[in-house]
């Protein structure tokens, strides 16, 4: 089944399982960025573990070498703008805001500022078109999803309002937020010309690493080594989960948009993780009923935004 004849419930279904492993990568990071002692290490590692995985992936697979090919020809014929190659840039910029802020927030409340960036990215960028599937009209439906899904934000967060928790860890979270939107757009457009989903992940992760190592390198001349690494192997999957999220989303950005795309991973996002936050609580940030009930109205979001779609799409 081609990414064009995928039918949108199940575009859907996919993009929630996404946004479940965003929030399962988030408590993975955050956690590696506390016994570290040092985000930016652990953002290193999660985006440089994704890289080592899908450069042995195009080792193994010559449509990803040929999408390599057919992305540079683009870039040398100005059919593809230097900053479609960027979108790693903002992945790193999330990942880095895992392992600062997530286990001092909790997920729940990291997730939520995220979704805050996110669905104004979304609705802003489908506007514009910036998306491979091209410009997307500011339905009714599409209107009352992003606002809904606002409000399910703020509804969510409201527990933790006046919390111990300072305001610049929001903030870092929501401009990933919206960073992500972009993101999203961006590796759609190279997945369509490399015709390699493979090829706009390997992209995506080679530009987000090489941002984070730099960064790491800069933290440790001013801080010093990191402590010691911790020896779970659990701690290390975030970048195998990261390959999984970025590759899917290039291939359903076409179908659903970014706005469409963002709310149905929210939704994953905030259900997943409402479930970690349960079985796997972190210290001092107990389980509020407003972030099940925010949980609750993100999917209603979803499904109003989602309204007649599959008759109004017409990608370009």
């Amino acid at each position: 089944m081609t990414p064009r004849s995928l039918p949108l419930w199940l575009a859907l279904v996919f993009a929630l399982l996404c946004g479940a492993l965003v929030a399962i990568q988030s408590r993975i990071n955050g956690e590696l960025g506390a016994r570290l002692g040092d985000g930016f290490t652990a953002a290193a590692i999660s985006f440089g573990s994704g890289l080592i995985i899908l450069t042995v992936g195009l080792a193994v697979a010559p449509a990803g070498r040929r999408g390599l090919a057919r992305v540079r020809e683009a870039l040398r014929g100005r059919g593809l703008r230097w900053w479609y190659v960027c979108g790693g840039a903002a992945g790193s910029f999330l990942v880095l805001s895992q392992g600062l802020t997530a286990a001092a927030l909790g997920v729940a409340l990291f997730t939520v500022a995220v979704v805050a960036g996110q669905t104004i990215s979304g609705l802003v960028l489908d506007r514009v078109g910036l998306g491979p599937g091209g410009r997307r009209p500011l339905t009714a439906a599409r209107l009352v999803g992003a606002l809904l899904a606002l409000v399910a934000v703020t509804w969510a967060v409201s527990a933790q309002f006046g919390g111990s928790a300072p305001v610049w860890m929001m903030l870092l979270p929501f401009i990933a937020g919206l960073g992500t939107g972009w993101q999203q757009a961006v590796n759609g457009q190279v997945r369509l010309v490399a015709n390699s989903a493979l090829t706009a992940t390997f992209i995506n992760f080679a530009v987000g690493t090489t941002v984070l190592v730099v960064l790491m390198l800069g933290r440790w001349a001013v801080a010093g080594l990191p402590a010691q690494l911790p020896t779970e192997p659990w701690l290390y999957v975030g970048g195998a989960l990261g390959c999984v999220f970025i590759g899917v989303t290039a291939l359903l950005v076409r179908i659903t948009g970014v706005l469409l795309l963002g709310l149905a991973t929210v939704a994953g996002q905030l259900a997943s993780a409402l479930m970690l936050d349960l079985l796997l609580p972190t210290a001092g940030h107990p389980l509020a009923f407003s972030t099940i009930g925010g949980t609750l109205l993100a999917i209603v979001a979803v499904g109003i935004a989602s309204v007649r779609w599959g008759h109004r799409v017409r990608p370009s």
